[in-house]
This record gives structure tokens, C-alpha cells and sequence, in this order.
């Protein structure tokens, strides 16, 4: 009898292990789906067309397919043209060694133009001019906007001509960003813009290192953790 209720023992505490560790498993493979699902071409372009609220299922379907198909390609060119076929070398501007990043910004910039046209000429074809930038500030995660915000803290006096330079500016590293995978590689695009924008304050009279250093230590000042973080970035 003894014998018996071991045995029994251990074949509970088995099944109860298969069933935690069917469990985890599952909730693993789930958590991994939910993931992936997110990132699809295919539920990125439905949701961020279904947040334009169009009313009109037969456009909400072709702005998707030209959504997903750019999405699609971008993905396609960057997992196909790895950073390596980039030879090691020295930026001219800079002086330094390409960092991998570089290197596959380089890569990725070769995609076809035809890709970026059928994306903007599709948009256009159904969308107006407001909701063609709701959809490009859906790929870039709004850093247009973020770091309008970020020039405005740091620039005193923001006159109407330098906030239309900073947006013209901003415009145009979004709708550039819109062709590389990944949010590290956005922010490489825009970042050639900064340098622009910055170089227009300091050629204006108005030095952006300066202005910049201000800025951070007067929010040192505030902030008890010290150095605060970069709002153009």
C-alpha cells in the first residue's frame, strides 16, 4: 500500500510539471506571437491606416497594401544587404572609422527609389497632405514634432523664420527616415538634418554649442539626478 501511494506520488507531481511546464510554454509562444504580430508589415499598416478613421473601406484597403508593401521592402532590403558589404573606411567629414551603423545606413540607402515612390505616390493618391504626415509620423514615432519642441527649449527667442527652417528641415528627414528598418537608423537620417539646423544657428550669430550648454546646465540645476536627456534626439 505504502508502495502504491508513492508511486502515485510521483506520477501527480509528473503530470502537475508537464502541465506548469505546458503552461509556460504556451505563454511563452503567445508572448513571442503578440510580439511578432506587432512588428508584421501586414498589422502595422492596418492599425496605423485604422487610426486615420476613413470611413471607406475600399481606400482604408489600398492605403493598407501601400503601407505594407513599403514596409515589406524595407524589411526585405535590410535583411538581404547586411552592413559588411560596406567596406571599413573613413568618414571624409569626420575623420573616424564607419561604425556598423554607418556602414548598413550606407547599404540600406541603396534601396531602390521606385520603393519610396510607390509609397509616397500611393499615399497621396487616396490621403490628404495632414493624414500623408499623421502616416509618416506613424514610421518615424513623431520625432518631428519632439524635436521642434526639443529646438524650442533650447533656443531663445525662436523667431517664425527659424521655426519654419526647423520644420522644413525636420520635414524632410522624415519622409528620407521613412526608407530604413529600424529606429537607430531614423535616427541617423534625422540626425543629418540636426547638423544642418544647428549649423544655421551658429552661421546666423547664434552658437548652438552655447545655447545647448545652457540649456543642459540650467536643467542640472533642476534636476537633483543631474544631466538631463538630449530633447532633440
Amino acid at each position: 500500500m505504502k508502495k502504491t501511494c508513492i508511486a502515485l506520488s510521483i506520477i501527480a507531481g509528473t503530470l502537475l510539471f508537464s502541465v506548469k511546464a505546458h503552461s509556460q510554454d504556451t505563454k511563452a509562444a503567445t508572448t513571442q506571437t503578440d510580439a511578432k504580430s506587432k512588428s508584421d508589415p501586414d498589422v502595422k499598416a492596418a492599425a496605423w491606416v485604422t487610426s486615420l478613421n476613413l470611413n471607406d473601406p475600399a481606400k482604408e484597403a489600398r492605403v493598407t497594401e501601400v503601407i505594407s508593401t513599403h514596409l515589406k521592402a524595407v524589411r526585405d532590403w535590410h535583411n538581404s544587404h547586411d552592413y559588411t558589404l560596406v567596406p571599413e573606411g573613413m568618414n571624409p567629414i569626420t575623420g573616424k572609422v564607419f561604425n556598423k551603423l554607418e556602414r548598413q545606413v550606407i547599404i540600406n540607402s541603396t534601396i531602390p527609389k521606385t520603393v519610396h515612390e510607390n509609397l509616397m505616390d500611393g499615399l497621396h493618391k487616396d490621403l490628404t497632405d495632414e493624414q500623408v504626415e499623421v502616416i509618416l509620423d506613424k514610421y518615424t514615432i513623431g520625432k518631428v514634432a519632439f524635436t521642434m519642441n526639443g529646438y524650442k527649449s533650447i533656443v531663445p527667442n525662436l523667431t517664425k523664420e527659424d521655426e519654419a527652417f526647423i520644420l522644413t528641415n525636420l520635414k524632410q528627414a522624415r519622409e528620407q527616415a521613412v526608407d530604413y528598418k529600424n529606429v537607430d537608423q531614423i535616427s541617423t537620417i534625422f540626425k543629418i538634418y540636426k547638423t544642418k539646423i544647428e549649423a544655421y544657428f551658429t552661421d546666423s550669430g547664434r552658437n548652438w554649442h552655447a545655447m545647448y550648454k545652457a540649456y543642459s546646465d540650467q536643467a542640472k540645476a533642476k534636476k537633483a539626478t543631474g544631466a538631463t536627456a538630449d530633447p532633440t534626439q
